[in-house]
């Protein structure tokens, strides 16, 4: 859910203050409602109530609330791959972990992800956010050959191809997951995280 700034006691009646922070969380609603490409300075100000200038007292402009809002969710993401998962975790059991907490952080971070994932390439910011993205899924892909070199996981699918089927699903959940509608973040990550893994893991006879 996206916070609104709180007022400023001491300004005038009706007037809002934003830090950069809250002037990120406000247009990261309006690109995910019109589109980053859609969206101009204008829009920002209007929605936000001030001027333009009082946007550009925090900073240089979209491009960089956009840099702002992208970055937050890929160093949210890029964090769960460098957690510790247990001193003689294997490598399955780091990429089921990886998959369990990119859940919780897409939900936890849902505005930004969604942000994010719907990026075009269109501007330096967007290339940018794009080219740290296929670093993120070209270190999962790794991790899943690990898995399946070490056994933990079927070896006879590409583990590219696999990567990308896996966290396809997750991405999707921006278009359908809700904080306020009564699915729990643990429920979700577990269903997923079963129905993925019984199909990946290598049958013991």
């Amino acid at each position: 859910m996206i916070r609104r700034p709180d007022r400023n006691p001491g300004a005038r009646q009706g007037r809002t203050t934003y830090d950069r922070d809250s002037l990120v969380e406000v247009a990261v609603e309006v690109f995910n409602e019109r589109g980053y490409d859609g969206t101009g300075m204008e829009e920002l100000a209007r929605r936000l109530g001030i001027s333009k200038s009082s946007i550009y007292h925090h900073v240089s402009g979209k491009e960089e609330l956009l840099d702002l809002a992208v970055g937050r969710a890929l160093d949210a993401l890029f964090a769960v791959l460098d957690e510790p998962c247990g001193a003689h975790a294997d490598a399955t059991a780091r990429l089921e972990h990886t998959v369990r907490r990119s859940v919780e952080t897409l939900a936890a971070e849902l505005p930004y992800v969604t942000l994010l994932l719907r990026v075009h390439g269109n501007s330096e910011a967007e290339k940018r956010a794009l080219e740290r993205r296929r670093d993120f899924d070209h270190r999962v892909a790794e991790l899943m050959r690990q898995a399946a070199a070490e056994g933990g996981v079927r070896g006879d699918i590409d583990p590219g191809l696999i990567s990308r089927l896996l966290f396809g699903t997750v991405n999707s959940l921006i278009e359908w997951y809700r904080p306020d509608g009564g699915l729990s973040v643990p429920t979700l990550a577990d269903a997923l995280a079963t129905m993925v893994f019984d199909g990946l893991r290598v049958q013991r006879s």
